[in-house]
């Protein structure tokens, strides 16, 4: 059997501008009101996201203009190769270590477009070795934290004496677009931020162990969540549903994956959840069968940093983290496909 892939550092990191919800919702009432007839209705999202602060790679006036693709993704690029490289050389010096000790690097996003990868690009400004094995990753949205996470254990467990670096940046407020009436794209505006999040992983290191992880897709569910892409970037797709959908259909999944570790929901100790806004945790309190505001690490991290896509379960990992609580942890998330993810961590 394969030795288990150990946590051995997890790190975050903001872009450097703050948007407080409260002027988000004024600059959303100038620029929405005049086209958006009722618009006042939507005010009650921004107040029930249950967020009071975001961060932002672009400073709040940026919201205001049109802007091509290309000019956001050049953004997108430049913002998260600097981020990236800010949380390595956090991890690093958490685990005293340097980029040349790195064997593998696993690196998720799906907020913008690098060909080559962001993986290449971060390899020109740090000192990686250059046989290092790299995986780049698109597509998973809000899921990319988790199932990112257990990819980057899967490496790791093929070589027990390596190093492997996993990183996720998602720039979230890039997507935004100002002419952009749709119900998603004025949401959106009340739930989505920005930030970057990793973790060092290998078989010798100290920290949870990743002794499992899982997946499950649904049936005729690709309109849930995504992306439609158009000539000035990608608009956020998501469906009103995705809590009900939380409360009817993932508890059959949840419940599966942890039978299959010889676990009930009961035997969980800790939940480092994704926090995809103040509706789907009330609807995953119910699911594991926690108190009403059980997930309270999950709401400070919404509450401080909004709904980051995929860096967020992340985030909330890290701060699961300063706890150390032993037993079983339980990772999980929601992506595009319409897909859960899962990952079952052990602490000592």
């Amino acid at each position: 059997m394969l030795p288990k892939a150990r946590i051995g550092a997890v790190a975050t990191a903001f872009p450097p501008y703050v948007l407080d919800q409260n002027e988000v919702v004024e600059r959303s009432r100038e620029m929405f009101a005049p086209d958006v007839p009722g618009f006042e209705r939507f005010t009650d999202a921004y107040r029930n996201a249950a967020i009071e602060t975001r961060h932002s790679c672009v400073p709040i006036e940026w919201y205001s203009q049109k802007h091509p693709f290309s000019e956001r993704n050049d953004l997108f690029i430049e913002n998260a190769v600097e981020l990236l490289a800010e949380v390595s050389e956090k991890l690093f010096a958490q685990a005293g270590i340097t980029a040349g000790d790195v064997d593998g690097l696993v690196v998720v996003s799906t907020t913008g477009i690098a060909t080559p990868s962001l993986d290449a690009l971060l390899l020109e400004k740090l000192p990686f070795r250059r046989d290092v094995q790299r995986l780049p990753i698109f597509g998973l949205g809000c899921g990319g934290g988790v199932t990112g996470l257990a990819r980057a254990a899967q490496l790791a467990m093929t070589r027990p004496d390596s190093c492997v670096l996993f990183l996720v940046v998602e720039l979230c407020g890039l997507t935004f677009r100002v002419n952009d009436t749709s119900k998603s794209n004025i949401i959106a505006t009340a739930l989505f931020g920005d930030g970057a999040a990793g973790a060092l992983l290998g078989c010798n290191m100290d920290g949870p162990a990743v002794k499992a992880w899982g997946e499950h897709t649904w049936d005729d569910s690709l309109d849930v969540m995504g992306w439609e892409i158009g000539d000035d970037g990608l608009g956020v797709l998501f469906s009103r549903d995705i809590p009900h959908l939380v409360r009817t259909k993932l508890g059959e999944p949840a419940k599966a994956f942890l039978a299959g570790q010889g676990l009930k929901v009961g035997d969980i100790r800790r939940h480092a959840c994704h926090p995809g806004g103040a509706k789907v945790l009330d609807a995953l309190e119910q699911l594991y069968e926690l108190p009403e505001g059980g997930l309270k690490t999950a709401r400070d991290v919404l509450r401080n940093n909004g709904n980051m896509s995929a860096a967020t379960a992340m985030f909330v990992l890290e701060e699961t983290l300063k706890d150390n609580e032993p037993g079983h942890w339980l990772m999980s998330a929601l992506g595009p496909g319409f897909t859960a993810t899962f990952a079952l961590l052990e602490a000592s």
